[in-house]
């Protein structure tokens, strides 16, 4: 994870131009920090990916998978995971966020929700009255707009949907592990609620569709203020 004053990152088959963005109401960002390393991630990896079906897809619920590192050295390289996503997990749980670093971690509105493992609903969580985030993506130029004031970290992630991976070591050893909304790449740029950025090409990681989320967050902290995805591919 970097800040950047331009980001380069190229996509083969962008859309020419679209237009996306939240309500006026906190869009429910789900972070699901998991490994291909770990026995008793493959259930959330699932449960994650069912996400994909919900009609309130981006527009009331973002999912992320971000990949941790800390299992590699059990003898399976997780070839999504980065040291970048296990430090944000680490500071999730430095600033409260968090109980512990642990996996699966699932974090909903920026607060640790274990209830995705009994099959509570995330339209359970009412969601709060914020500011609107919007973006125009033009080929590779991408404006983005928040409503309201103040200093913020504009993040972007590239989410890969439909990876597939067969495992042959480590605790998940012969089996193969299908994932989605696995982030790709995580860029972070400071600004004060208007950001304008040109976007190149992104390595082809077999991904079957491609999606470009964006979120804010007050400079300094990791809770999500407000967030948009969409489809690019």
């Amino acid at each position: 994870m970097a800040y950047l004053g331009i980001i380069f990152l190229f996509f083969a088959n962008m859309a020419l131009a679209v237009d996306f963005s939240s309500d006026a109401k906190q869009t429910k960002v789900v972070e699901l920090y998991t490994s291909e390393g770990c026995s008793s991630c493959p259930p959330a990896d699932k449960w994650l990916s069912t996400l994909k079906d919900d009609p309130t897809l981006f527009k009331d619920i973002i999912p992320l998978a971000f990949h941790v590192d800390y299992w590699d050295q059990l003898g399976w390289k997780d070839r999504w995971a980065q040291a970048a996503f296990s430090n944000r997990q680490r500071k999730l749980a430095k600033q409260g966020i968090l109980s512990q670093v642990y996996t699966p971690a699932v974090v909903v509105a920026s607060r640790e929700w274990r209830a995705w493992y009994n099959g509570t609903q995330l339209q359970q969580i009412k969601p709060i009255k914020t500011g609107v985030l919007s973006a125009h993506l033009n080929g590779q130029e991408l404006v983005v707009n928040y409503s309201e004031q103040g200093d913020y970290d504009l993040n972007i992630a590239y989410l890969g949907m439909g990876l597939v991976s067969k495992v042959t070591a480590g605790e998940n050893s012969s089996r193969t592990l299908v994932h989605d909304f696995v982030v790709l790449n995580h860029f972070k740029q400071k600004g004060a609620s208007n950001w304008h950025l040109r976007l190149p090409t992104i390595d082809d990681q077999g991904q079957k569709q491609t999606a470009i989320s964006i979120w804010v967050s007050k400079q300094g902290s990791l809770r999500i203020e407000q967030a948009t995805a969409t489809f690019i591919n």
